[in-house]
């Protein structure tokens, strides 16, 4: 008897050792998997350098880099970043075949002449055709765009049928710069629920400039809301099979020149990448 208490305290003596050595390993893998935030000063200066209020956002190797986390953490409105997902959608509804599949202009005037033409899905995409997207849009029609961007997980939307070809551009959607991060990161690691083709399609048509060093991919946005200009610049950069992620928002200062905002928010995401070696 006195050997079977002993057998039975050695058994749970061990059990609870390796009890404790599951939880201790679980909480290191917790540990290693949440990102770390890095405030980043020399992000501000290229902030402040380019007469711009905002936030840079940087997903690279588990660690958050930014000069402002606050500012990443509001939600905007996402503008033309939205077209990742309506592309995503228009390909997946069969909308479009591909990213060669042709938008035909009606001939009516547009707010930019580059729009005035028939532009294929990956030339609306990089041109930002607000028109092409907002016929997108309305084939989508309401009910399946409300399930396709719930199953996307894109931001906070509101869609019916008085906003469906506009509520990208106005306060019915939201978005924060991490959540554009996430969007981006869950598409490259394939967990949307897209095809592989879809995701083929859009890996190419996304790809802003490549050389054998790396693939700079992503989509810029503008918005206008009437008291404040809102301006995106999101992506990612692939070096050596792994990925980083990006994710520019940024508002001109009360002097800055709008008409250089286009080119600010390319930029000082491109400096704040070189400074992390990235590019």
């Amino acid at each position: 008897m006195k050997h079977f208490f002993l057998v039975v305290l050695l058994f749970g003596a061990a059990c609870t050792q390796q009890t404790q050595k599951e939880q201790t390993t679980d909480k290191e893998l917790v540990a290693e998997e949440t990102p770390q935030e890095i405030v980043m000063k020399n992000f501000q200066l290229l902030v402040d350098s380019a007469n711009v209020d905002g936030s840079i956002l940087i997903l690279s190797k588990n660690t958050f880099y930014s000069n402002d986390f606050e500012w990443a953490n509001e939600r905007h409105i996402p503008a033309s970043t939205f077209k990742i997902p309506n592309s995503m959608i228009a390909l997946e509804l069969g909308i479009l075949e591909s990213d060669s599949s042709m938008i035909y202009w009606d001939g009516k005037q547009r707010f930019m002449d580059r729009w005035e033409q028939d532009l294929s899905l990956r030339d609306a995409f990089h041109l930002s055709c607000v028109p092409c997207y907002q016929e997108i849009a309305r084939k989508v029609g309401v009910d399946r765009m409300i399930e396709k961007t719930n199953a996307l997980n894109f931001g906070k939307l509101i869609i019916d049928s008085t906003n469906i070809d506009q509520f990208w551009l106005t306060d019915d959607a939201q978005i924060s710069q991490f959540e554009e991060i996430d969007f981006l990161k869950r598409f490259h690691e394939k967990e949307l629920p897209i095809s592989e083709r879809t995701h083929e399609i859009m890996n190419r048509m996304m790809i802003i400039e490549q050389d054998d060093r790396y693939v700079l991919r992503g989509k810029t946005g503008w918005s206008d809301s009437g008291e404040e200009h809102n301006c995106w610049f999101v992506g990612s950069v692939e070096s050596d099979g792994v990925f980083h992620y990006f994710a520019t928002n940024i508002t001109p200062a009360y002097d800055t020149d709008i008409s250089e905002i286009v080119s600010i928010r390319k930029e000082i995401s491109i400096k704040a990448l070189k400074q992390l070696e990235i590019l």
